[in-house]
């Protein structure tokens, strides 16, 4: 690389236009672009806000979509897609994936983000990344971090203790960063703690660079830094959009207060995002694009394995040779939400309607429509003729021997910018479903959406229902195809569907006050909490039905070393469709300060009738290792684990446990050490056993309340119990107990 002067090097921590990078020297201006789920190019003077046109591209489902898949390989198909499309418009860099955990369900947008769970959406980032970087182009995994709501979003300071960041909203990124190796990342708006995720140098130097070993170049949020300056020096590279005060980083190295050499490392981490992102700025611009019919194609792919089935009575799939009709009802059957709003908004290809798609896969039958409900107009405001509609589609469910009825949240309600207000369907929706079930036809419900929604009464009343998400472009022709049999669904819920808004457990915290959301719920997000608590639920994390039937068997769970395990199974398919199955691991700890389990592992299988397949899975130390933050590190506890196998965290079909010896970690002992954790040492234990007895002897008959007390005194407390000793000899006690421990190391 060239010598660049301090000003050129200056004019590289921010955009050149909306869109772009900055070129200096050999360094190449870099396009980026919005794209989770669908390419957005708008050149490089386009809006931020999604509110301008976009080239049209293929429309994949979204996170919440895509995510149900529990595919790796269809994920990682679907990045390969984005990338070939961002490369043909030579685009460097896609802006995606959302890997922020889905913290309450009103998030306005979760549609974006790919679970309650870590373990999940870092899978999911991991093969989202490999696919979209195998095309030459980079993907930013955002936004980091600790970015789970929309209010207030450009200042509010998310709290939470260290351990809650470190094992549920950290992981996903971490698990993305050190095994898909992103070229670049992209920071939040939010604080964390009370520093702008933008200028913070422990997440975005300590813990992303030095920790985990991230090697490529931190972008900004849109309109997300601060303080110029401060965000430079903390680990932030670019700047997006520019806001012309590269002076500023000018000023601060001339003057001394930002060294040099901060400028040298942020050119050389741009210098290599230009270089191997070089390939998607090679060649032609797209004038022509082949791959359109075969993208379409993965996207209905991706849309099948994305609906979940939540109920099925029988009355699915429909049959294609019965002649009876069938009522359709609701408006998005005709008019499909099949994305969310705001910046990731793409201009589709091609939408397809489930109308249109049910009439030509069922041409034998009847085809009746009925809007049922209006979207409502700019502003919110409903039709005058709403029992019109619900009449009209009274009528033609009375008619037909089956209703399929089309029902979710309108754009309006969930949204890039806002969060929602609440979690069921609207009121003339539930109107018209009530209506609907009261004629006794068989009822299927269809709901479209880009989070969960709360099931009524009505859940009871109907014969099926399948969760749709917001499936993209081909959505329409692949709910057909899961209607009529054509292919078994097989999607699971990524995140659990609560009984009540009220029972999740962010419910009193979410989305806080006066420019402070606290985390109070801590490591319980999600089923971590409805399971511990054993609490109700509407569905359970993981869930999903099938058209055919599955058995496992041949399980084997055994201890690989001190800190991993090892887990094998058959899974049989057991009825007469060809389908999937999608086998979960969960870890039980012995621990008390740990939820009830979690999902360490899982495996997609297809298969046809009668067909068996082997699955093995590997857990590593991360499977059972908890964060110990009075240590700050990651910790393996020795004892019993045990190993579950379902097909959703409530349905635990078998398991097993195991012992591990553990990490052999013995944390340092300090004057403030507790009695108890002096005496669980084997270092400790040496040193104060002596004192130890010679105290118990002294009090024979003390009860088991004063023991547990004692058992939770510092060391340095005795001081004042007038048994001889003074700080000078609590100090030595814990200078040998920790010089037996460097021996022991020394061997």
């Amino acid at each position: 690389m060239q010598l660049l002067s301090i000003e050129q090097k200056s004019s590289l921590t921010s955009g050149a236009t909306t869109w772009t990078s900055q070129g200096v020297g050999d360094i190449e201006s870099m396009h980026m672009s919005d794209g989770p789920h669908g390419l957005r190019y708008q050149g490089s003077d386009g809006d931020s806000l999604g509110l301008g046109a976009s080239v049209a591209s293929t429309c994949f489902p979204t996170a919440a979509g895509l995510a149900s898949t529990w595919d790796r390989d269809m994920v990682r198909r679907v990045g390969v897609a984005l990338g070939e499309e961002a490369s043909e418009l030579h685009v460097s860099m896609l802006l995606g994936p959302g890997l922020n955990i889905k913290r309450s369900p009103l998030g306005g947008r979760n549609f974006e983000y790919a679970s309650e769970d870590p373990f999940l959406a870092g899978s999911y980032g991991i093969a989202f990344v490999e696919g979209v970087q195998s095309q030459g182009v980079s993907a930013v995994p955002k936004h980091f971090a600790v970015n789970n709501q929309e209010t207030d979003r450009f200042r509010v300071s998310a709290e939470l203790d260290e351990r809650t960041l470190r094992e549920i909203y950290l992981p996903a990124f971490e698990m993305t960063v050190r095994q898909a190796r992103p070229w670049a990342l992209m920071c939040s708006y939010n604080k964390v703690n009370g520093v702008y995720a933008s200028q913070n140098e422990r997440l975005l130097t300590t813990i992303l660079r030095h920790e985990w070993g991230f090697d490529g170049v931190v972008v900004s949020d849109w309109g997300a830094v601060s303080d110029r300056v401060a965000a430079v020096k903390a680990g932030l590279d670019i700047e997006m959009p520019p806001s012309n005060t590269d002076g500023k980083i000018v000023d601060a190295v001339k003057s001394g207060e930002c060294d040099e050499s901060v400028l040298d490392t942020v050119a050389d981490r741009i210098s290599l995002l230009a270089r191997r992102t070089r390939q998607a700025r090679s060649g032609s611009p797209r004038a022509a694009r082949q791959s359109i019919s075969e993208h379409d194609d993965l996207a209905r792919k991706a849309a099948q394995e994305s609906v979940v089935m939540l109920k099925n009575t029988g009355i699915l799939p429909l049959s294609t040779s019965d002649s009876s009709s069938i009522a359709v009802i609701g408006e998005f059957a005709r008019t499909p939400r099949y994305q969310g709003g705001g910046s990731s908004h793409v201009t589709a290809l091609h939408v397809r309607n489930l109308l249109d798609e049910l009439r030509q896969a069922l041409p034998n039958r009847e085809i009746m429509f009925a809007p049922g409900y209006a979207v409502p107009r700019q502003g919110g405001s409903e039709v005058p003729d709403a029992q019109r509609l619900v009449d009209e589609a009274v009528r033609q469910a009375k008619d037909a021997s089956v209703a399929l009825v089309s029902l979710g949240y309108f754009e309006s309600d969930e949204s890039e910018g806002s969060d929602k207000s609440g979690i069921s369907l609207s009121d003339p929706q539930t109107k018209l479903l009530e209506a609907v079930i009261a004629t006794g036809t068989p009822t299927v419900v269809i709901l479209s959406g880009g989070g969960v929604i709360q099931l009524g009464d009505w859940a009871d009343q109907v014969d099926s229902i399948l969760e749709g998400w917001l499936l993209g472009q081909a959505g329409g022709a692949a709910l057909a195809d899961i209607l009529t049999g054509v292919v078994s669904p097989s999607g699971h819920l990524n995140e659990t569907i609560p009984r009540r808004l009220e029972d999740n457990p962010s419910y009193l915290h979410f989305p806080g006050s006066h420019g402070e959301v606290v985390y109070g719920e801590g490591l319980y997000v999600g089923y971590r909490y409805y399971d511990t608590m054993n609490l109700p639920v509407a569905f359970p994390f993981g869930f999903g039905l099938s058209y055919s039937t599955f058995s496992y068997g041949d399980i084997e769970v055994e201890s690989v070393d001190a800190t991993s395990a090892r887990v094998s199974l058959t899974v049989t398919n057991t009825g007469s469709h060809h389908a999937a199955a999608v086998p979960q691991i969960y870890v039980r700890s012995n621990q008390d300060d740990r939820p009830v389990h979690e999902l360490k592992g899982f495996e997609r299988v297809e298969l046809d009738p009668g067909e068996r397949a082997s699955v093995a899975l590997k857990l590593d130390e991360r499977a059972f290792a908890t964060w110990d933050a009075s240590q700050q590190r990651w910790r393996t506890y020795a004892g019993d684990y045990t190993i579950e196998i379902g097909t959703s965290s409530r349905d635990i079909v078998h398991s097993k446990t195991i012992t591990l010896r553990g990490d052999g970690y013995v944390p340092p002992l300090t004057v403030m050490s507790t009695i108890g954790e002096w005496m669980a040492s084997p270092y400790g234990v040496r040193v104060l056993k002596p004192l130890v007895n010679r105290i118990r002897a002294s009090a024979p008959d003390s009860s088991p309340e004063m023991a547990a007390m004692f058992a939770q005194m510092p060391l340095i407390k005795l001081v004042s119990w007038g048994i001889g000793l003074d700080e000078n000899k609590i100090e030595a006690m814990t200078s040998a107990a920790n010089r037996l421990k460097e021996e022991d190391a020394k061997g």
